[in-house]
């Protein structure tokens, strides 16, 4: 309770202020949908009638009768899809664009030592609206968080205290030495395990996940490789993570960004691996053959160009060049898509944790864009953001599809996304678990 009660502070703070909340929805609701995205079959219907009940989706079908004292929502001129997932985000943590690994690790240290678990919190609370705005119900929230502060904030929306997307965390990370905070010297070490289970063998491993599962997450984050630290987790402590993990029925999501750190986190059994900026074919093979999901997280061509605007500079000191970014993109959509053709699923998510002047879920929700300049077609990106992510966390045919017997999680656009991705812009109605939080009639 030690570890928890600054974030419990933090999110009742949140829970009094009125307009934070919105009350639940118990009436039994009718939607007439324009078109309905059918994720599974990667498609778009006809119009169809929504029925929704405690929360959860009881008929589809081109008609359903009204039944008595439900409430009608009209919904003719917009096109409907499953409430999207992002599966990479840190809504307790926010930097400040950077060029330097220095300006970087300042701004973690802020956030352990001085922000602290119930500002974090607060602050991750109000983050967490943004994205139930932008039509995200559903979040894989990867540390960066504290102590568990992560599992509070969770913990409040689930309740109904706070407005936010679902979310699914895994509490603090588990590191070798150092974790990513490069510089630290000696005698501040332990700043590190402010936000990072430091691990220290194969059978403390194995203890740091009974650790987070007794502090109740959801899964378990490792960092394969801890760039800009050279240090790393050993084949051996990976394994004794996942055996542990998987025997208390949690996944394992892997940061590697090295094809070294894919092949050997991936050979250990995680589910996902998050990043993979550089991959080989014959390590995206073994990614497939396993069942390894893929995490990119790619920012879109405006994002990249916002970033970039937004580091300080000295003097006349130059900024990258668009041929330099354009180049990384290049980088970026060819490992892209070369992990399609190998077959390996892909998860959206947008790691978005940089301050660009965007609320975050509007800047999380453009990773779909930029999988879409990287080729993939729109429906490809609306599946990773929704059955492919179901699938990621565990709950298939729950998550991501509007059929009989999944969560209410409806969000409808103007437009049609599957011809352009952008009319996600235009989100107009949100609902998450049959209560409706933007479009309410």
């Amino acid at each position: 309770m030690r570890r928890l009660a600054p974030a419990l502070v933090a999110v009742a703070m949140a829970a009094s202020v009125a307009s934070a909340q919105t009350p639940r929805d118990t009436v039994v609701t009718v939607i007439h949908a324009g078109r309905v995205f059918d994720s599974e079959a990667g498609s778009f219907t006809g119009a169809r009638d929504i029925v929704v009940r405690d929360g959860r989706i009881v008929a589809v079908s081109e008609h359903e009768s009204v039944p008595p004292g439900a409430r009608v929502i009209d919904l003719k001129r917009l096109t409907v899809l499953p409430g999207l997932i992002d599966a990479h985000t840190h809504l307790l943590y926010l930097e400040q664009p950077s060029k330097n690994v220095a300006g970087t690790v300042l701004d973690e240290i802020r956030a352990a030592v001085i922000e602290g678990g119930a500002l974090r919190a607060l602050h991750g609370a109000a983050r967490a609206r943004t994205y139930l705005a932008a039509g995200i119900t559903t979040v894989r929230d990867l540390g960066n968080s504290g102590r568990f502060n992560d599992v509070a904030l969770r913990d409040a929306i689930r309740d109904g205290s706070v407005d936010g997307p679902r979310m699914f965390v895994s509490g603090p990370a588990l590191a070798s030495e150092g974790g990513q905070f490069p510089g630290l010297q000696p005698e501040f070490k332990a700043i590190a395990e402010e936000d990072y289970r430091i691990v220290r063998g194969p059978e403390d491993g194995a203890l740091a996940v009974r650790e987070n599962a007794n502090y109740g997450v959801d899964l378990i984050k490792i960092y394969s490789n801890n760039t800009p630290n050279v240090t790393s987790l050993t084949p051996e402590e990976m394994r004794a993570i996942v055996t542990e993990a998987h025997r208390l029925g949690l996944r394992v999501a892997a940061h590697a960004t090295s094809d070294e750190a894919v092949r050997q986190a991936t050979e250990a059994g995680v589910n996902s691996i998050e990043h993979a900026y550089d991959v080989s074919d014959s390590t995206l093979a073994l990614m497939a053959r396993r069942g390894t999901f893929l995490v990119p997280t790619d920012l879109d061509s405006v994002l990249d160009r916002q970033y970039v605007l937004r580091i300080p500079t000295r003097g006349d000191e130059p900024r990258p060049s668009p041929t330099l970014l354009d180049d990384y993109a290049r980088s970026n959509h060819d490992r892209l898509l070369r992990a399609v053709h190998a077959g390996v699923r892909i998860c959206a998510g947008s790691d978005d944790y940089a301050d660009l002047g965007w609320p975050q879920g509007v800047a999380s929700r453009r990773v779909l864009y930029a999988y879409t300049e990287a080729g993939l077609t729109p429906v490809q990106a609306l599946q990773a953001a929704t059955v492919n992510n179901a699938e990621l966390l565990g709950r298939a045919g729950r998550l991501g599809v509007i059929k009989p017997g999944a969560l209410a999680d409806i969000i409808a656009v103007e437009g049609d996304p599957g011809r352009d991705i952008h009319a996600l812009d235009r989100v107009r109605f949100v609902m998450k678990a049959g209560t409706v939080y933007v479009g309410r009639p």
